[in-house]
């Protein structure tokens, strides 16, 4: 038998949430909030998120999340993510905020720095430093972009911000504090979903299917998140929302993904607005699914 769930106000104290994430990343939903929220249940038990990325609705959704009574160390939501260092960095905010707020009071705002702090073999070191690391770089490489090589090489240039902030404490602690008791893993996002139980909330935000579909669509990103991955989402949302657990799902607007779940979710459309791109051409007013 399952412990009993207690609704979010029974935690410890200090585990208050945060509305606001402590990295930017691309295809990021803060600016959506207000849209998901509309969707998300009022009542659910487990919160999971497979594609983490900046966490947005994780962190919105902190001071709701459930956890087992009797046992304030038990997962009250499940974190996941193919991009190790991501998953490391969160690991770092959530058990040593205070090591990675110090390794961030020695970075600064500068070419020579920056470069410096790319270079570094980062895989090696330990969940403290890999945070620090990422989140120095999101801070001041060119327009908070995660971008690696073949060799898995962190190749953003400096970017060319005015007075960035690169330790945001107050954040930090945040995000650190609505981190307890959160399980946080390297995953594919169905293995991650696969924790799912009836009640659960699962949220997925997968990398989009593009607007303009071309050759080489099976490789727009690094792993390879092709047509054949949105159909295996698809048919996972649909398993998961047939067994009583919570689904929500964003997604662009192309016409695949309205073909992929017409039949049987409901489809919303939304406006964003995407600052985080590489190309100028591909940021600005677009729109976007939510999907349940």
């Amino acid at each position: 038998m399952q412990p009993a769930l207690t609704l979010r106000g029974s935690a410890p104290r200090g585990t208050e949430g945060t509305g606001r994430p402590f990295i930017k990343w691309a295809g990021g939903k803060r600016q959506l909030l207000p849209e998901l929220l509309r969707y998300v249940p009022e009542r659910f038990n487990r919160y999971i998120e497979p594609f983490v990325g900046g966490g947005a609705l994780f962190f919105a959704l902190a001071p709701r999340l459930p956890v087992l009574s009797g046992d304030a160390a038990a997962p009250r939501a499940l974190l996941a993510d193919v991009n190790e260092r991501l998953v490391r960095t969160y690991a770092g905010v959530r058990d040593s905020v205070d090591e990675v707020i110090e390794r961030l009071r020695e970075y600064r705002h500068d070419e020579d720095c920056y470069y410096q702090v790319r270079e570094k073999p980062i895989d090696a070191g330990g969940d403290a430093e890999v945070a620090a690391w990422l989140i120095y770089l999101n801070k001041i490489g060119f327009n908070g972009l995660y971008r690696v090589n073949r060799q898995n090489r962190f190749n953003v240039p400096f970017g060319r911000h005015k007075n960035p902030t690169i330790c945001d404490e107050v954040t930090l602690r945040a995000c650190s504090r609505a981190l307890f008791g959160v399980d946080v893993r390297v995953a594919d996002f169905e293995v991650a979903a696969a924790q799912a139980k009836p009640g659960d909330l699962v949220y997925f935000d997968p990398p989009y299917v593009p607007l303009s579909m071309t050759s080489s669509f099976t490789s727009y990103t690094s792993g390879g998140f092709d047509t054949q991955c949105q159909i295996r989402l698809r048919d996972l949302a649909l398993r998961l929302k047939q067994q009583g657990v919570h689904v929500l799902l964003s997604n662009s607007s192309a016409g695949l993904v309205r073909d992929l779940y017409q039949a049987d979710f409901k489809i919303v459309e939304v406006r964003a607005t995407r600052l985080v791109n590489s190309k100028a051409t591909r940021r600005g007013a677009i729109t976007e699914l939510v999907i349940f």
